[in-house]
């Protein structure tokens, strides 16, 4: 085994070779967050004697189980070091100044682990010539609820803490902190886009790819009111000192337990009440102080270069996953139109858009649209009426797990991404059926794709502006091409909606 030892601002540390590639893992960018740091912001680590291995992940966050959730992770280490990066880098040299990729995981804001099997980023490094970092950051009750006595958006706040190491110390690794690309998917996706609105955050990132950005951030009105309901669960008050009282593996099945009853709340919290997650981004003010679409409006992203694109068929994997795929009727269709539709008219609109469409049809693609292909392309018209530049992409390659039914459904574009089909939730979209030539082409062009867009700040394709809004679409040759946005019926629903913080409704 060839090992090689990098010296960071803290201390020293030593990776190995690993298929033409040195790979260093689990190295702390922050302190523990418990005992006196529990709920706090992040504090800088602590620098160590002597050199430290770092051939293994760190723990996961205190999280609950689901996809990407700890049962998604073998053999993951214990302990309270949640805060660490891992880096593949193809030469350990100071002077090469490579490129560098920073990924930022999803599972609705409650799950997640960079050491998730799924995110092994050995063909994005290799293939690309670019140095990869992968980072933890607090989920759930630790990471996004809004309690007394400790700052909002402690999850955003690891994000950065990560980037400002990347900063610091990627040099040495090989990169260069002046070509910083932040990615993400889902609440990944979600966690660039609140990057892109934090003054925290400006300067430490020069390009950004945000794969189907979730449209929910929550006001501090609601992010409390929640934050309530979870202490209620616990017997507690929803502050940090009581809280902290609770061992924070433990504190997860309360947010669980909450998650299942959501929409006994649905007179209070509205749209979020269906979505089984009570977290997200909060637009508190200060860390976050206002959504991403307003700040990109406003010029916040007019530096940055900007990736984002959405999968066609969303909201189809959560129709299979929970049993409902072909049992949706029409009063099921009716609540989604009025609850998830843009404006009063919601359910008039879609019918009218969408003639042919049945009720399983309606039912999916309100809430894909409302959930993730609008907030992204809304993102990218955000940008521009900034002053900014964006690429826009619509993966709409089927799935072949599942027999078949999932089409271009959330999340495939990870394993796709990756390259990594037989791990996390790539063994339902693809174990059943192997790996078909056209997935590992897609795979190829996709990681292509983004790595220029790293390097350079094109992926490939033409600008998404003016009256063409010109897309690429990703799936097998020869349907790959660049096109009119091709959702143009559900974009012009939502013209002129706003993603707006999601309110408390009493």
């Amino acid at each position: 085994m060839t090992t090689t030892v990098v010296r960071t601002v803290a201390g020293a540390v030593r990776g190995r070779r690993e298929g033409g590639l040195t790979v260093f893992r689990g190295i702390p960018f922050a302190e523990p967050p418990v005992g006196e740091a529990r709920f706090g912001a992040p504090r800088p680590v602590r620098a160590w004697e002597g050199t430290r291995d770092a051939y293994d992940f760190g723990p996961p966050p205190p999280q609950e189980s689901g996809i990407q959730g700890r049962k998604g992770v073998l053999n993951a280490p214990e302990g309270d070091d949640w805060l660490t990066v891992n880096v593949w880098t193809p030469e350990v040299d100071s002077a090469a100044r490579r490129p560098v990729m920073v990924w930022i995981y999803g599972g609705a804001y409650k799950l997640g682990h960079s050491g998730s099997p799924g995110y092994d980023a050995q063909h994005i490094a290799g293939k690309g010539d670019l140095v990869v970092v992968t980072l933890n950051y607090r989920v759930g009750i630790e990471g996004f609820a809004l309690i007394e006595g400790a700052p909002a958006n402690r999850g955003l706040l690891d994000q950065v803490a990560a980037l400002e190491w990347v900063r610091d110390n990627i040099t040495e690794f090989g990169g260069d902190p002046g070509q910083v690309t932040v990615f993400g998917e889902s609440a990944g996706a979600g966690s660039v886009a609140s990057l892109l609105a934090m003054p925290g955050a400006r300067g430490l990132f020069r390009r950004a790819i945000a794969q189907s950005v979730p449209g929910t951030y929550f006001s501090a009105e609601l992010a409390r009111d929640i934050a309530s309901a979870i202490a209620e669960e616990a017997g507690l008050r929803p502050t940090a000192a009581d809280l902290a009282t609770v061992d924070p593996r433990q504190l997860t099945s309360v947010g669980e337990a909450l998650s299942a009853k959501m929409m006994s709340y649905a007179d209070r919290w509205g749209q979020v009440a269906p979505t089984a997650t009570p977290f997200s981004p909060v637009v508190d003010g200060e860390v976050l102080p206002c959504t991403p679409w307003q700040a990109l409006k406003a010029g916040a992203g007019r530096d940055v270069d900007l990736l984002v694109g959405h999968n066609r068929d969303e909201f189809r994997l959560f129709l299979v996953l929970g049993g409902m795929l072909g049992k949706i009727g029409e009063e099921q269709a009716g609540w989604a139109l009025r609850t998830f539709g843009p404006g009063p008219d919601g359910e008039r609109s879609y019918r009218a858009a969408f003639p042919e469409a049945g009720p399983g049809e309606l039912f999916e693609r309100v809430q894909t649209d409302w959930l993730f292909n609008m907030p992204s392309l809304q993102l990218a018209e955000a940008q521009i009426a900034g002053g900014g530049r964006a690429h826009v992409y619509e993966l709409t390659w089927p799935a072949p797990g599942a027999g078949g039914v999932l089409g271009a459904c959330h999340g495939l574009d990870i394993p796709l991404l990756f390259g990594t089909f037989e791990a996390d939730l790539g063994l339902l979209l693809f174990a059943e059926s192997g790996v078909p030539a056209e997935a590992e082409e897609l795979s190829a062009r996709f990681r292509a794709s983004w790595t220029a867009f790293a390097r350079t700040g094109d992926p490939g394709w033409p600008a998404f502006e003016g009256a063409e809004r010109l897309v690429q679409v990703l799936d097998a040759e020869p349907k790959s091409q660049v096109v009119p946005y091709p959702e143009e019926a559900s974009r012009r629903l939502w013209e002129g909606y706003e993603f707006a913080p999601l309110p408390l409704l009493k």
